[in-house]
């Protein structure tokens, strides 16, 4: 997923305090559209590596995945595993083409990255239904749409908004992973997308999240608050910001914490935060979609069937507390939250997360 961040770096003056500097990162955007044009060579480093596949594929329908490096461009080159052994390797586009399995889930690996999307049943052919998009998106990070009827191809998919070209991350013939233009302007927006068939419309509203440096200025020990505003919109977000330097600063509630914005002209949510040493640090948000409980108890299932015995249960209790009752959605989220720094990495981690990011 590409992200917006900010980063600041902090050092010790003569007097012994700490000087906060702080910039915003160019937006990484309009360097991929420029460099999507020409070939990306240059391999990146493993740990960098973040997989995107759209949230839905089709049973033995083609699909495209795509690869991230550490500074949210596409990176070429990079071999993905996926769940039933295959290896595919990424173009210089940073894309890859590969036919879903007919399983219940797909989990694909690369050296230190993982990710796992849920397959379903092959739809109708040429089955079109309405688009459905997010009634929210930020400028800078990539979205779903959904609704059928699309290419597994993503150079196949012809996505604007506002008659701006968008970028087409990942697909499957049920949904697409979108980027926006870097032109695309915050506020109420018109999304079209044609592949097969007439072509369809949604709406949709950007917005743009943007960090205030912590006031007061970072001292270690001692207490600030970090400022997300959020611009495009007066309403109530559900955002998640996360700590990328836990080693060199501390939120309060966790390196991932979901907020809820302010609403209002002065659209914001803050954070309590601790500088625990001087050097540099960054931070991320995203906007966290409405949670769909029938996507994670699918997640949990797929868990259950690789767990140990004990957290096969814990898992099983979740999924039919999930059927039984959907708004118990936050108190599943904060389960999975308190049940995953105790997980190794592996496939069993993959889906708790996947489940987690359901919600």
């Amino acid at each position: 997923m590409l992200q917006f961040r900010i980063m600041q770096s902090t050092r010790r003056s003569l007097e012994g305090s700490i000087e906060i500097t702080a910039f915003t990162l160019c937006c990484v955007l309009s360097l991929l559209w420029g460099f999507l044009a020409k070939a990306q060579t240059a391999l990146h480093p493993a740990v960098s590596i973040e997989i995107v596949l759209p949230a839905r594929l089709a049973a033995g329908r083609p699909a495209t995945l795509a690869t991230l490096g550490a500074d949210h461009k596409l990176a070429g080159h990079v071999t993905v595993e996926l769940g039933s052994g295959q290896h595919i390797r990424t173009d210089a586009t940073g894309r890859a083409n590969f036919t879903a399995s007919v399983a219940a889930v797909l989990l694909a690996r690369a050296p230190g990255a993982s990710a796992a999307a849920l397959i379903d049943s092959e739809p109708a052919a040429g089955a079109q239904r309405e688009l459905a998009v997010p009634p929210f998106a930020a400028l800078h990070n990539s979205f779903n749409i959904c609704g059928g009827g699309f290419q597994g191809d993503a150079e196949a998919n012809q996505v604007e908004s506002n008659d701006e070209p968008a970028l087409v991350l990942a697909a499957s013939p049920e949904c697409l992973v979108v980027i926006p233009n870097p032109k695309t302007a915050i506020g109420p927006a018109k999304i079209a997308v044609e592949s097969s068939g007439a072509p369809r419309q949604a709406s949709i509203t950007f917005v743009s999240l943007d960090f205030e440096p912590p006031q007061p200025p970072l001292t270690p020990g001692k207490k600030s608050l970090l400022t997300v505003h959020v611009r495009g919109s007066n309403q109530r977000l559900r955002i998640l910001v996360e700590n990328d330097a836990p080693d060199v600063l501390q939120f309060e509630k966790g390196d991932a914490q979901a907020l809820v914005t302010s609403g209002g002209a002065e659209n914001e949510a803050q954070i309590k935060v601790e500088a625990l040493r001087s050097g540099d640090f960054a931070f991320r948000a995203r906007l966290l979609p409405a949670p769909d409980t029938e996507a994670a108890r699918r997640f949990l299932e797929a868990a259950e069937q690789v767990a140990l015995e004990g957290p096969a249960h814990s898992l099983k209790s979740m999924e039919d507390e999930l059927s039984r009752h959907p708004r118990a959605a936050d108190k599943i989220r904060d389960e999975l939250e308190k049940m995953l720094p105790l997980t190794t990495p592996g496939d069993f981690r993959t889906l708790l997360e996947a489940a987690r990011s359901a919600l």
